[in-house]
């Protein structure tokens, strides 16, 4: 089966150019959008995975978090031992997920969300994941600095995000706090902990994961 670009998109999160991949790998930074789907034992479920990481350095930044449909935590939260910065931090398992992921070259940002559920195939227990983008602009900007002197905003302002032809566009109402904290991810300079996973209440620490 051959995906379309939108398919992809919604499947693997951004596709950034080598140029950003090269300055994020430069600058330490491990971002990683990709999802699974894992099986419960004891419940006799399905649930799809994702880790929330990133953070930045004063030029750029990458972050990628996951929330449910209704732009609230996932149903688990796990954290995650990581002895390093601007890297992994927790991990979200829910039936449906929200991936929300944003790239930052100084005030410039490109936000993703997408959508993924699961399908039941008839003749198999396994599930398969179906993928949806939400919403996708490569042209937002940011106001202010929030990675330097006016770093007190974060989680307070988000990008003003337009369409290719210079239109003002924004996402779902529902995931406005979400984008919120990722456009803080982002801009966290030596981020060392989660923007998005509330870690109120936590499953028992994840071992042999950190970031790369």
């Amino acid at each position: 089966m051959i995906l379309s670009k939108s398919d992809v998109l919604a499947l693997r999160g951004l596709r950034l150019p080598p140029v950003a991949l090269k300055a994020m790998q430069r600058a330490g930074i491990y971002c990683q959008p990709t999802i699974s789907i894992e099986f419960q034992k004891e419940a006799n479920r399905y649930l799809i995975r994702g880790v929330e990481s990133g953070g930045a350095v004063p030029a750029c930044g990458a972050y990628c978090a996951f929330a449910d449909e209704h732009g609230a935590p996932p149903e688990i939260i796990q954290p995650i031992a990581n002895v390093g910065v601007n890297g992994i931090h927790a991990a979200g398992l829910s039936p449906v997920l929200v991936r929300a992921h944003m790239f930052r070259s100084e005030r410039h940002c490109e936000l993703l969300l997408t959508r993924h559920s699961l399908v039941s195939i008839p003749g198999k227990g396994r599930p398969a994941l179906h993928n949806s983008v939400l919403f996708h602009s490569k042209y937002g900007v940011l106001d202010v600095e929030l990675w330097a002197s006016q770093s007190h905003l974060r989680g307070v302002i988000a990008p003003t995000f337009y369409s290719r032809s210079g239109e003002q566009i924004a996402a779902p109402d529902c995931f406005h706090d979400v984008i919120l904290q990722v456009t803080a991810g982002v801009c966290c300079v030596g981020c060392r902990h989660s923007h998005v996973a509330r870690l109120n209440t936590l499953a028992p620490l994840i071992g042999g994961e950190r970031a790369r």
